[in-house]
């Protein structure tokens, strides 16, 4: 058992939709971000470093990746004797045939026996497409000391955007009072994290009292929480500081990317204090050819830049070829810039080729364009 006696559950199974073609093949927490890394490093490292121990991640669409990377329990430094990471999909339901999660806590519902056979006190459920860093043991400290039930990470977001968001309403001591799932009119502006803290015991009842429920979406946000709330437990908002950021459209992941290149930002990759790991990929290092200009760019190993770059953050084996300019731009795995081609304010997928002299993109543009596939350039 974890040191805290606190076991993870990480929700790793959505499908990502609004990631458009990024997500056809690959689950969201598996697709890469910040040149070598991918999405699941940021809450896996954070368990890791958290002190604990049993990590458990519930997968479901296109998981067959994100399966294979996560069962990888030595990446994180989670394969010692009393350690590990553990693959859990769902499961056939006996009385439907079913084999997904119905809902979030259904995910949860569905792995009591592999929970209960760890006998944690605390329960720690977290999103698995997510970029932060935190510490988990801060916030169980925190769930301590005010004797919660149950504890929901929170941070504070423009008021503007809070109707995007599951809305906690406080009272002066940060109890929870009121849930509101993406209200027209919010109240305040402490969003949900999707970051819980449970006591086990009383979590674990709620949960088999809500499989028998018919009309229940088997969700935390929907019914465990309200039922909480509703029985006047003690719920309690915990109030981060840092840097958050949910990658779920292509303008927030093409965002996430360029926040590496802010040195304000509290997004910092190279802190040793809190390292982010991640599969280290053996490859040749990055090369700047003698004639390349490059200002204000994140690039990683296998990187060759023979070109202009500016502003962008370049993936693992991603290719620059001579006289082609890319500008506010996220080049993702082994994707190529042809001789001559010009790319703005774009995020260019896995593998992508650029033709020469292709113009892909434009300045100024309100939203970032995806290229999902191959560009022709002039006179192919």
């Amino acid at each position: 058992m974890a040191k805290n006696n606190m076991l993870a559950m990480v929700l790793a199974g959505g499908r990502g939709s609004r990631l458009l073609d990024l997500t056809n093949k690959v689950a969201k927490p598996a697709v890469a971000f910040g040149g070598k890394y991918k999405i699941i490093d940021f809450p896996l490292s954070n368990c890791a470093n958290s002190g604990i121990d049993i990590v458990g991640v519930l997968t479901q669409y296109e998981s067959v990746l994100l399966n294979s990377y996560a069962a990888a329990s030595r990446i994180w430094g989670l394969d010692s004797k009393d350690s590990g990471v553990f693959v859990l999909p769902p499961r056939e339901k006996a009385d439907s045939g079913l084999n997904v999660y119905r809902g979030t806590a259904d995910a949860i519902s569905q792995n009591i026996d592999f929970i209960d056979s760890y006998d944690p006190e605390y329960l720690l459920i977290l999103s698995g497409d997510h970029i932060y860093k935190m510490n988990y043991e801060e916030m169980l400290r925190y769930h301590i000391e005010n004797k919660a039930d149950a504890t929901i990470g929170v941070i504070e977001v423009p008021i503007k955007e809070a109707s995007r968001f599951g809305i906690m309403n406080t009272s002066d001591n940060d109890r929870i009072v009121e849930f509101e799932e993406k209200p027209a009119k919010p109240k305040n502006n402490l969003a949900s994290m999707g970051i819980y803290i449970f006591n086990w015991k009383l979590l674990r009842k709620l949960l088999v009292a809500d499989i028998k429920k018919k009309d229940s979406n088997h969700d935390f946000g929907k019914d465990i929480i309200p039922v909480m709330l509703a029985d006047n437990k003690m719920l309690y908002a915990y109030r981060f500081k840092g840097y958050w950021k949910d990658v779920g459209t292509i303008d927030s992941l093409w965002e996430a990317n360029m926040d590496l290149l802010d040195e304000a930002s509290e997004l910092d990759l190279a802190d040793p204090r809190w390292k982010i790991y991640t599969e280290d990929a053996t490859e040749l290092p990055q090369y700047i050819g003698e004639n390349a200009k490059v200002s204000n760019a994140y690039i990683t190993q296998g990187v060759n830049v023979e070109g202009t770059v500016e502003n962008a953050v370049l993936f693992t084996n991603s290719c620059v070829e001579e006289k082609a300019v890319v500008k506010d731009t996220v080049l993702m795995t082994g994707a190529i810039v042809e001789e001559g081609a010009k790319v703005t304010r774009a995020l260019v997928a896995d593998g992508v080729r650029i033709g020469k002299g292709a113009v892909v993109g434009k300045a100024g543009s309100d939203s970032i364009l995806l290229v999902a596939h191959d560009v022709k350039g002039k006179g192919e």
